[in-house]
């Protein structure tokens, strides 16, 4: 039975299967929409649109099959006003919801996803009535929606609108207003559209500040009076399902959206402040992040490596790296490349950020006692052939790291050092000895992110002098060489920069290295050593990408050493 025709959990039917049914699809189509679903995730009725195999009304039809919703059609059918005025426009923009009309106590809406079930719970919050959800043509849910409401309003708006609406003393209340709804909604849609990862709401004592974080730097947005800093955090707990009436202790919770039809789940962490209570939304948004090795700017030759590496039959390899340098992501990208039917890729995280298909994924929970070792000794006795561990922060962990990579499994975590070299001190340090490390480690990867210069603003010159000796004697090379930042401009709001790439440094373990740990040479000797074997360091990838045009002098300098 292929994978297409597998049954889902309660019997459903798969989304090819059933466009297979009616008629729209082949069984090479499907498989190819699998394949690519396998290499880069995604949702599968999406790939079957951009590969042009079937239409977003198709797919919502389906989609509505398999769900067991109603279907409805949109080109005979016009909402009433009444409807309309239960959901303001930017709720409908931003999730992609079009109110139809009220039966006594339901209101009636049609959604592209039937999926999307968190939305339909939300209306029911917001507006106090039943909320029944019909699956319609996302385009065309898209279309009405302008034409009933409009453009989107912009968050300025939004925040006006709160402002000027009244303080209540009842914060549940508060959290419920419509007013307060729409800004959380309105700040969440452009913290989407600007591609932010993280949205830090700040209350201090004589303002209230929301920053979001784009392509790892902060820059603040205009912020709502104080008055909704209380209200705000208290909606966003609602969302996640945590205790509003706790202010005195950190809380931690996820909410799973459909903002603009993609899925985007939001990791919530409060914390209480001497002026009050601070949230920070992690946002996860799967369509967003590139799961291919090809994504991840690596040079061909390091790519190639990276692939060798994913087929190896055992062994440990290793991503290093400060937090948020892209180290789950790589890890990812890595096991895509090698998620295939024949095998079997389980994964220990802290926590879990994005859900790949075919791959089992387990969290760890500290709390009640699963630990990383833990669920490791149970995933031995899972039969696995490729094991993840979010991270070996342990000698225990370690140790049935160690244990499964000598025992014919193919090992892929991460640690926390400068570079490459200084892996191997870390695994010392956390009492792995030398003869282990060799026995089983094959590789250790250490990487960076830095912005990409501003494709719509992007401009060249001409390095002095002095801006080389800031590079070091490595750079002495590079004079004559062109140059490249960003002016500033609208899509990059201002800062010269859109987008990150990768940068790399790969250390193979072979003879030679291996000799120099079992000597427990140092961390210098061990560099020295990869470099006289071609190692490429991470100040080397950074020039590399700096005269490729894809980042800045700035960012090499903050990046590298």
């Amino acid at each position: 039975m292929s994978p297409a025709e597998t049954p889902l959990a309660g019997g459903r039917k798969p989304l090819g299967q059933i466009l297979k049914a009616r008629g729209l699809l082949r069984e090479s189509q499907i498989q190819e929409a699998l394949a690519v679903q396998r290499k880069r995730g995604g949702l599968i009725g999406q790939i079957l649109i951009e590969m042009g195999a079937v239409k977003s009304g198709d797919v919502a039809l389906a989609l509505a099959e398999q769900s067991g919703l109603e279907t409805v059609d949109l080109s005979r059918l016009q909402p009433t006003r009444e409807a309309l005025a239960l959901i303001d426009g930017n709720s409908a923009h931003a999730f992609g919801v079009l109110p139809l009309l009220v039966q006594g106590r339901t209101l009636i809406v049609a959604i592209a996803d039937p999926l999307n079930t968190s939305v339909l719970e939300d209306l029911r919050f917001t507006t106090g009535l039943d909320v029944r959800g019909k699956v319609g043509d996302g385009e065309k849910i898209r279309e009405l929606v302008r034409s009933c409401y409009g453009e989107e309003s912009s968050l300025q708006d939004a925040i006006r609108q709160a402002a000027s609406a009244s303080k209540s003393g009842d914060v549940q209340s508060a959290a419920q207003s419509m007013p307060v709804v729409r800004l959380l909604n309105s700040i969440l849609h452009q913290a989407i559209k600007d591609r932010a990862s993280d949205v830090h709401f700040e209350l201090y004592d004589d303002r209230f500040r929301i920053r979001y974080r784009v392509d790892g730097a902060l820059y603040e947005v205009e912020s709502p009076p104080m008055h909704l800093a209380v209200p705000l955090v208290a909606r966003i707990k609602v969302m996640a399902d945590l205790d509003i009436a706790e202010t005195r202790m950190p809380q931690d919770g996820r909410i799973e959206l459909s903002i603009d039809g993609r899925p985007v789940d939001l990791r919530v962490a409060t914390i209480p402040g001497i002026s009050g209570e601070s949230c920070v939304l992690r946002v996860l948004d799967r369509s967003a992040v590139q799961l291919r090795l090809a994504a991840l700017g690596l040079k061909p030759e390091d790519e190639n490596v990276l692939r060798e590496l994913t087929a190896l039959p055992h062994g440990i390899v290793l991503i290093t790296g400060p937090t948020g340098s892209g180290k789950t992501t790589t890890l990812y990208a890595m096991l895509q490349e090698t998620n295939t039917p024949d095998l079997k890729i389980i994964t220990a995280e802290d926590p879990v950020e994005y859900d790949i298909d075919g791959i089992v994924q387990i969290p760890v929970n500290e709390d009640i006692g699963v630990t990383y070792a833990r669920i490791l000794r149970t995933v031995l006795r899972q039969d696995p052939d490729k094991i993840l561990i979010g991270e070996i922060r342990d000698s225990e962990t370690a140790g049935v790291a160690v244990e499964a990579s000598l025992t014919g499994h193919t090992v892929f975590s991460t640690l926390h050092t400068n570079d490459a070299p200084s892996a191997v001190t870390r695994l010392v340090d956390i009492g792995v000895e030398p003869f282990m490390i060799t026995a089983t480690v094959e590789a250790v990867i250490a990487q960076r992110l830095v912005r990409k210069v501003c494709d719509t603003c992007r401009a060249s010159y001409q390095p002095d002098e002095s801006m080389l000796a800031e590079l070091g004697a490595d750079a002495a090379h590079l004079a004559g060489s062109t140059f490249f930042y960003g002016k500033g401009c609208d899509a990059c709001h201002q800062t010269g920069y859109r987008g990150r790439t990768g940068l790399f440094e790969v250390l193979r373990f072979d003879d030679t290295i291996r000799a120099a740990v079992l000597n427990r040479a140092s961390t210098a000797e061990v560099r020295a050593a990869a470099a006289r074997n071609g190692m490429r360091s991470l100040r080397a990838a950074g020039l590399l990408a700096l005269t490729d045009g894809r980042t800045t002098l700035e960012e090499v300098l903050r990046e590298t050493l």
